[in-house]
């Protein structure tokens, strides 16, 4: 019997624990693994929202020792990585957890890749390159939007190269992901749009991506029809706790469809953006999207028609053309309604930067999965239309 291999999907996960107060079984999760020295990863925002204290006292409470590495910047860089290894080597720690956005999270993946090495983390760019198991990993989610806590991603900034580079590998899925909505109270409405989009954008990427499958399909649907209906209403009652468990399933089904189709030219072309200028990821997929989608659609017309539907649009009487501007109305709509609409040059980009941006996309694994090839030039005209 011989099978098409590329017609093969697996799908990785952790194990996730979802609900309000799912953040106080942590004790309990670092002590299943043999915890006896916890290894806990935040940034400063999310000390001063008061998570890490709360977290700290969960672990010693319980009996475990606990040290606390907090200089994480919203774009993790390899040098912080590496301090925060050489802590935990120094402080023979045993289990990481980490608590925070996407940057935490990251962080505390690249950790505990260095960790478990001993080698530098720029080493272990690309897919599949690591070959030692991770310390055990639990992950708090603080926004709704990243989705590191359930991907197989790491996403780390070199400064040397204003570049980010990606990780894919499930040794970087966590063991466990605690996804507690009341967690993300404390975050503002900005943050809100930009992790809400970066979710969406998870989703359609991962709907349209070249990698998608049955496993991943559900998801991706459902993620996009949550978002569609409750960001907006989210962004303007921040802190509604019925909207934001919305919000939060919406990140955790798009962070399951991504993290196994993986994504597209959208994150492609943001991560060598947030690499080059420092920019919240969010907003840089935000900026790029509809302008993505455009490029994309004829490669995948219907599958973006059911993205539509999933965004409330009847499409019955519709041709391709008319299903793409209502599709794209949607999303500029969707985007001004939540504040984010600047333009890239009100940023700092200048057509000036494009070639150099667009040369760091093309190397990004993303845009392997993208459902039309890109050339240089493509990529460069999607840039240059977002100015």
């Amino acid at each position: 019997m011989s099978y098409d291999i590329s017609t093969l999907r697996k799908f990785v996960s952790p194990e996730i624990v979802f609900g309000a107060g799912s953040r106080r079984s942590v004790a309990n999760f670092a002590s299943n693994f043999g915890a006896r020295h916890v290894f806990l990863v935040s940034d400063p925002g999310v000390v001063a929202a008061g998570w890490v204290a709360e977290v700290e006292t969960l672990l010693v409470e319980a009996g475990l020792r606990c040290t606390t590495f907090t200089a994480v910047s919203p774009n993790p860089k390899v040098d912080e990585v590496m301090a925060g290894a050489e802590l935990y080597r120094a402080s023979e720690c045993d289990v990481i957890v980490a608590i925070g956005g996407g940057s935490p999270m990251d962080c505390a993946k690249g950790i505990g890749i260095v960790a478990s090495h001993g080698r530098s983390i720029l080493e272990f760019e690309g897919v599949d390159t690591i070959r030692n198991p991770s310390p055990p990993l639990i992950l708090i989610p603080t926004t709704a939007g990243t989705s590191a806590d359930v991907s197989q991603f790491a996403i780390i900034s070199d400064p040397n190269r204003r570049f980010k580079f990606s990780i894919i590998s499930k040794a970087v899925v966590p063991d466990v992901s605690l996804i507690d909505p009341e967690v993300t109270e404390t975050m503002d409405a900005y943050l809100t749009a930009c992790t809400g989009v970066d979710a969406l954008v998870h989703a359609i990427e991962a709907f349209v991506s070249t990698g998608s499958g049955p496993l991943t399909d559900t998801h991706a649907l459902e993620a996009i029809r949550l978002i569609n209906g409750n960001l907006e209403a989210l962004v303007a009652n921040p802190s509604n706790p019925v909207l934001r468990e919305q919000i939060m399933l919406a990140s955790m089904q798009a962070g399951l469809a991504f993290s196994n189709a993986i994504l597209g030219a959208v994150h492609a072309m943001s991560h060598s953006l947030g690499g080059f200028l420092d920019l919240p990821h969010g907003l840089c997929n935000a900026l790029l999207l509809e302008h993505v989608v455009a490029y994309n659609f004829p490669s995948a017309e219907d599958r973006f028609r059911r993205v539509a539907e999933a965004m409330a649009i009847d499409t019955r009487s519709m041709n391709g053309a008319q299903v793409k501007a209502r599709l794209m109305t949607r999303i500029i709509e969707l985007k001004k309604t939540v504040g984010l609409e600047a333009r890239l040059k009100e940023l700092g980009v200048t057509t000036s930067d494009i070639p150099y941006l667009s040369g760091y996309a093309l190397k990004d694994p993303c845009i392997l999965t993208n459902p039309r090839k890109s050339s240089l030039r493509d990529v460069q005209v999607v840039y240059e239309e977002a100015l």
